[in-house]
């Protein structure tokens, strides 16, 4: 089976935990009803996008009450579900830390990859906005790659597909997909989403699912919408306004076969003057 279905929950984000599942909740099944095989919710869905609220609205794995609900939203609705991020609390060795985490859910309801935020979105643009997600949150350490019955599909989370060595690290390893739940803002969206999106769908020769927040004026950060599934060719397939709504494509992975073969410019990248070396303990499953 090469075909599948995949949708984006373009969704409002409000200060409420319980409202914010309840609509992802009912926009997943809307999607699975619609022959959605694969969705894919955004960014801290379950939360408002701000360092004053991580630490309250964070969660332990496996009890916490989004993480419950993303794996019973799997199971029933039977899909793979990428459950956006959410704010999840972990003991490391450096004592407790929160981190902005990916959890995605095969259609038992089984967790089949963790990934952790990479690359902390600290930046200053000077008159505009100013965000340290370091503030408040730890870094993840791994190169993340779900194994579905289809394919295998890389996860990133919104700053991280500004680094092309992450995501082309992923497609070393066999990834055909690659899912970012994301939260650009209204001042990187207009200058670099399309731009970003297109251009790691085309260097890397494979789908990509961006799902955004819809924008919410009232919030204290206001997200870019858009949300895009983009095919190996870097054509938008589907595409968000910027309110909420849920965007639909059929997945065709011939075609990543096929463009690879016709441009194989994976094949074609000299090694010999330059190296991108993944050690198999960065690859994590969860």
């Amino acid at each position: 089976m090469t075909h599948f279905k995949a949708a984006v929950c373009q969704m409002l984000v409000v200060e409420q935990k319980a409202e914010n599942i309840n609509k992802a909740y009912n926009m997943i099944k809307e999607a699975s009803k619609n022959g959605s095989n694969l969705v894919v919710l955004p960014e801290m869905f379950n939360c408002p996008y701000n360092n004053s609220f991580f630490s309250e609205f964070a969660e332990t794995y496996p009890d916490g009450e989004t993480i419950r609900f993303l794996s019973r939203a799997a199971r029933s609705e039977n899909i793979y579900l990428v459950g956006g991020s959410v704010p999840e609390q972990a003991e490391t060795g450096e004592g407790k830390k929160i981190f902005n985490t990916s959890l995605v859910f095969d259609p038992q309801g089984k967790l089949i990859a963790r990934h952790r935020k990479v690359h902390l979105f600290d930046i200053d643009i000077e008159g505009q906005i100013s965000f340290r997600e370091s503030d408040t949150l730890g870094r993840g350490d791994g190169i993340t790659i779900a194994r579905t019955k289809w394919c295998k599909m890389g996860i990133a989370i919104c700053y991280d597909m500004r680094f092309p060595e992450l995501l082309r690290a992923m497609v070393l390893n066999g990834a055909e997909v690659i899912a970012i739940p994301a939260a650009f803002n209204t001042t990187t969206g207009p200058a670099h989403w399309d731009t970003t999106l297109k251009a790691r769908a085309i260097d890397n020769q494979a789908f990509v699912i961006a799902a955004s927040p819809a924008r919410n004026m009232q919030a204290g950060y206001h997200a870019y919408g858009h949300s895009m599934i983009l095919d190996p060719w870097g054509e938008v397939l589907a595409r968000a306004g910027t309110g909420e709504e849920i965007i639909y494509a059929d997945i065709d992975l011939e075609r990543v076969e096929q463009i690879r073969r016709q441009l194989p410019l994976l094949k074609h990248r000299r090694t010999d003057l330059y190296t991108l070396e993944v050690s198999p303990k960065a690859i994590t499953n969860q």
